[in-house]
């Protein structure tokens, strides 16, 4: 599996998460009180995934090609201030759950928006990855490079997705499966 074929299919699971919050924005418009502990588990799992494996990875990667290509090193800056963009939209949507968990009050529409912000920008991103950044380095790479950049990065074991689940994530998986075989 080449890295790009890892990255894609990484937002494919992301995807997955995602349309589990979709669910839970959903059920909190129509009145309904989500498990917010699962939502947090959601989100965490999104934003330590991203921060600690994925988009190391892609930072990795756009340092190898730095230079190479004039477009590319665009979308690639782009991407960048956009990982730092969306670590933040994470910490302050698990902060605000953590305080609905902790009974702070906060009017439920603002979270609401919070949590569709979140999913928008998470969404957006990953589109803008797929449509933009991966066609760019497909043409801009050999498989040399490709070798060269498998070489140096580290492998790790999704700790959701991946052949074991970690302890953290066993009730997110349930539930994730759950979901997707209803």
């Amino acid at each position: 599996m080449t890295v790009v074929s890892e990255l894609h299919q990484d937002h494919v699971n992301l995807i997955k998460l995602l349309d589990i919050l979709d669910k839970k924005i959903i059920k909190l418009k129509d009145g309904g009180q989500p498990n917010f502990g699962l939502m947090a588990d959601v989100i965490g799992y999104i934003a330590t995934y991203a921060e600690g494996y994925h988009h190391p990875k892609e930072d990795k990667m756009f340092t190898f090609f730095k230079g190479r290509n004039g477009k590319l090193d665009g979308v690639m800056q782009e991407c960048e201030n956009a990982h730092a963009n969306l670590k933040g939209y994470a910490h302050a949507l698990l902060e605000s759950i953590d305080g609905i968990l902790h009974d702070a009050v906060m009017p439920m529409n603002e979270f609401i928006e919070k949590l569709e912000e979140f999913v928008r920008n998470e969404k957006n991103h990953l589109d803008f990855e797929e449509a933009k950044v991966f066609p760019v380095l497909s043409q801009v790479a050999s498989d040399a490079d490709w070798s060269a950049v498998e070489a140096g990065l580290p492998v790790q074991e999704d700790p959701l997705f991946g052949e074991k689940q970690a302890e953290e994530y066993k009730a997110l998986y349930v539930e994730l499966m759950r979901d997707i075989n209803s």
